[in-house]
């Protein structure tokens, strides 16, 4: 029997997720700040609310999938949020990338709702929504984890990380690994073209070998093309570093390549590349090195 589900945050990520949710049969209550984003949704099948609380209050489970931390912070704790307008015992899964620090501290006030939470950022961009490949990362308790897992896997795939927190924890861990990827697959290709190497063949030889990543198999071809429209925009994969370094900071974690990274992408902000997709951070090596970035028209 399907569930009452509030969806909030209708963005790139959440509309396709949350209908897959509509197509399991589940009732979706959806809310967003953007009206045609509530105009698709209900004309997808789903049922509008005019706020996070009202679509709380009628749900079995809440499930959230908005920026970052302050937007979470909002959603959940404002007078008009989640925690206003919830009934104790509704399950709250909050599938935003944000800071571990604040999932832990928005965890604790459901608590003292009576609502169990669990943090449940994802991996995957806006095709692993669409196609419902996601990986899902879950902080919280186990019990609670179990509960969620068949809505969980009509999204995707989910391994539970740990207690409350570890979800965001694993997915700061993710993203420093694919910032790297990313940075180091950039060096590779501008090194080659500064000595005069064609880049496919940069391409060819390291996907054949011990360098071979997803993220060259998937974004290599495109970024030689000059392509960086976005499956992951720059600027969210720079919020995802902020965070990285905020729980470095709560941790006492030294890691010095992912500030580079860091830096590295606060360039591209600088440069106004923000909405590209994160394979743009080529521009910047390129740039850094005095050349152009593969494909460069201007």
């Amino acid at each position: 029997m399907g569930k009452k589900i509030a969806f909030i945050g209708l963005g790139i990520m959440g509309m396709p997720m949350a209908g897959h949710l509509m197509a399991a049969g589940h009732e979706v209550i959806g809310f967003d700040v953007v009206p045609e984003l509530l105009h698709k949704l209900v004309e997808a099948g789903g049922i509008k609310a005019n706020s996070a609380r009202e679509a709380a209050s009628q749900a079995e489970v809440v499930i959230s999938m908005v920026p970052d931390s302050p937007d979470v912070e909002a959603v959940y704790l404002r007078e008009d949020g989640v925690l206003a307008g919830v009934n104790p015992g509704t399950l709250l899964v909050d599938m935003s990338s944000i800071s571990p620090v604040v999932a832990i501290a928005v965890a604790q006030q459901a608590s003292e709702k009576g609502c169990p939470m669990l943090d449940a950022p994802v991996s995957g961009g806006e095709v692993g929504a669409q196609q419902a490949r996601l990986s899902i990362m879950v902080g919280g308790d186990v019990d609670v984890f179990d509960q969620a897992r068949p809505l969980f896997e009509l999204m995707g795939t989910p391994t539970h990380c740990g207690p409350s927190g570890a979800g965001q924890t694993v997915k700061a861990c993710n993203q420093i690994q694919v910032a790297m990827n990313f940075v180091g697959l950039a060096e590779a290709l501008v090194l080659g073209m500064k000595a005069g190497i064609d880049p496919e063949i940069v391409i060819q030889v390291l996907g054949g070998g011990y360098a071979q990543t997803r993220v060259m198999d998937v974004r290599g071809p495109r970024m030689i093309q000059g392509d960086y429209e976005p499956g992951f925009r720059a600027s969210f994969h720079y919020k995802d570093l902020n965070i990285v370094r905020e729980a470095a900071r709560a941790y006492g974690a030294s890691l010095p390549a992912s500030a580079l990274a860091h830096e590295l992408f606060t360039s591209m902000m600088a440069n106004g590349w923000g909405d590209l997709d994160h394979s743009a951070v080529i521009k910047v090596i390129a740039k850094l090195s005095n050349t152009e970035a593969p494909g460069s028209k201007d």
